[in-house]
């Protein structure tokens, strides 16, 4: 297996640039911050980026914990890979997490600043710096599961084609970390509530949300909505459309990962 190593200090870009260089070095798998990544999707694996400390996330990196380290060893030999870019601060760093893995000799050693210039690291450090965000390079559909209730946003990234013409590349994911020095991301359940309200009420043929409740589970929310509904409107597509808006609007608004919206009718009014 060809292994190819990233190498750059925190915060300089890395993961940015994973996609684009694994793109070049026609490589479909990627080592980065504790996941197993194959194109847009996660493989296996658990993200530093969710541990409570600094040092925690660490050691979640550097595959340390042996449930861990075993369960992306065993997805590898599934997939048996021809190829892998493992991404990290240091040439120690790198080095370690192959050893862990057991992938081999390090055949290509990529450091941040061969592929991008110097301003291009200033700005990726200032970000860090200020805002406290992470990229991951996989979408944010694919990681939201994981990340649910954390700050975490889609970033397309966009190449000029020529003359006012642009094509998508890929969509990376960013995240504030729990250990991030901005501190933790919460939105309590009643300001969920608030907003299930808010958007029910503005679909035409609901008359009334009767109650909300909201089941908090690891990978997510299930909200269960108990309506009354104007008579004459078609009960099955009013209630699919309820459930399209609430689940978007309360995944867009707060970056929760919403898993079910059940809904009841609980009665008919006739205006």
């Amino acid at each position: 297996m060809r292994v190819v190593v990233l190498v750059g200090p925190s915060g300089t870009g890395k993961s940015y640039q994973a996609v684009h260089l694994s793109k070049t070095k026609k490589i479909n798998y990627i080592i980065d911050d504790g996941l197993l990544i194959k194109g847009n999707k996660v493989v296996a694996g658990y993200s530093a980026k969710r541990e409570k400390s600094k040092m925690a996330a660490v050691k979640r990196a550097l595959f340390l914990a042996e449930i861990h380290r075993e369960e992306v060893k065993k997805a590898l030999n599934k997939e048996k890979p021809e190829g892998i870019l493992v991404l990290g601060t240091s040439e120690k760093m790198v080095n370690a997490i192959v050893e862990a893995l057991e992938l081999g000799e390090i055949t290509e050693k990529v450091f941040i600043q061969d592929i991008v210039t110097e301003e291009e690291i200033k700005l990726a450090k200032k970000i860090r710096k200020k805002e406290g965000k992470h990229v991951i390079p996989v979408p944010t559909f694919e990681i939201k599961k994981d990340f649910s209730g954390y700050f975490l946003n889609p970033l397309r990234v966009l190449k000029k084609l020529g003359k006012g013409d642009y094509q998508e590349l890929e969509e990376k994911s960013v995240v504030r970390p729990t250990f991030s020095y901005m501190g933790k991301y919460t939105i309590s359940d009643r300001v969920i509530r608030d907003l299930i309200f808010y958007t029910a009420n503005k679909i035409i043929g609901v008359y009334k949300v009767e109650n909300v409740d909201i089941v908090n589970t690891h990978g997510g929310l299930i909200i269960e909505l108990e309506v009354k509904i104007l008579y004459g409107n078609p009960i099955r597509p009013l209630m699919e459309r309820l459930q399209e808006q609430v689940k978007h609007e309360v995944e867009e608004m707060t970056s929760f990962n919403i898993i079910a919206v059940d809904v009841a009718v609980k009665s008919l009014v006739i205006s």
